[in-house]
């Protein structure tokens, strides 16, 4: 033990990282000296047991230098895999070291990608809720204008309160984009219909925040804005085994040209970014509508 302490002490006030004949002759001398009291160790535990064993040397001098010269290389050696093991270890510590930094770095990433995408989804609804303000005051709507706004005014509480991510109970998102919709019927008082299909039992899973708000938000604008008929919203969320589907569906038709808009280009990057391959968003044409179908693992909100 007190070998290996003196050797690692010695290491790590003169390295041997690259060759320096300084360092090489101290380190040297060091594995002689070593060498030379561990040897005198040796052979004075042997005199010490002398009166114990016949067997033993009586020449004390003359048994020093027999050993030292059979155990020297062997102190040399010692030393030298003392050296290597000490270098071996440091060299997977500071190994460690990188790949803590490597994680805490791509961590860092990950959050800041779904930061930049919740602040690219948060202004988008905003514009597309004022740009519906503004019809309806051009139109004369004034008290419909100002429901919508007291009603803008509670969505962006919520959004300010919820920045930064993390996880909700889905009951919150569903009555958050609940009241969304409730606010585009004032845009639409005769042609839109709301139904919300959640089962009681997936209320309390845990969804990241502001999930549904661009489902709805994209509902709204391709199954009704576009189309002077009336339309139909339903929201609705069950549990199937260890997942959660949660499913927007409209009125209208699917453009199988059409590109993804930045609500759910976002949605989708956000999923991939928490969960990585187990959630999932799909948009299909679904019994004369078009239906988004989100698919999570099943969690509750810690």
């Amino acid at each position: 033990i007190g070998f290996t302490f003196a050797t690692i002490t010695l290491l790590r006030s003169v390295p041997l990282r690259r060759f320096e004949l300084g360092a090489f002759l101290a380190h040297l001398t060091a594995a002689f000296g070593l060498g030379v009291v561990h040897t005198l160790f040796w052979v004075a535990v042997e005199f010490a047991l002398k009166p114990y064993d016949f067997m033993n040397p009586t020449n004390f001098r003359h048994r020093l230098l027999l050993v030292g010269y059979y155990q020297m290389p062997l102190e040399f050696m010692l030393y030298g895999i003392v050296v290597l093991a000490h270098y071996v270890d440091e060299s997977s510590e500071r190994a460690r070291e990188r790949e803590r930094k490597a994680a805490h770095l791509e961590t860092s990433l990950a959050q800041a990608r779904l930061q930049a995408l919740e602040l690219q989804t948060q202004p988008h609804f905003l514009f597309n809720t004022l740009n519906g303000i503004g019809s309806l005051v051009r139109a004369g709507e004034n008290a419909r204008a100002l429901t919508m706004i007291g009603g803008l005014s509670d969505l962006l509480r919520y959004a300010l309160d919820r920045a930064g991510g993390g996880f909700v109970p889905l009951d919150e998102e569903a009555q958050t984009a609940e009241k969304y919709l409730e606010i585009q019927r004032h845009r639409f008082p005769d042609r839109l219909t709301v139904a919300s299909e959640v089962s009681p039992e997936v209320r309390g899973a845990a969804v990241p925040a502001l999930l549904l708000q661009p489902l709805v938000e994209n509902a709204v604008r391709h199954g009704l804005a576009r189309s002077e008929a009336p339309g139909r919203i339903t929201l609705g969320a069950r549990r199937e085994g260890d997942w959660v589907i949660i499913e927007v569906f409209n009125t209208g038709q699917l453009d199988p040209n059409g590109k993804p808009g930045i609500g759910l280009t976002n949605t989708r990057a956000r999923l991939s970014q928490i969960y990585g391959d187990r959630a999932r968003l799909d948009l299909d044409a679904h019994d004369g509508g078009v239906l988004a179908r989100v698919t999570l693992p099943w969690s509750r909100v810690s």
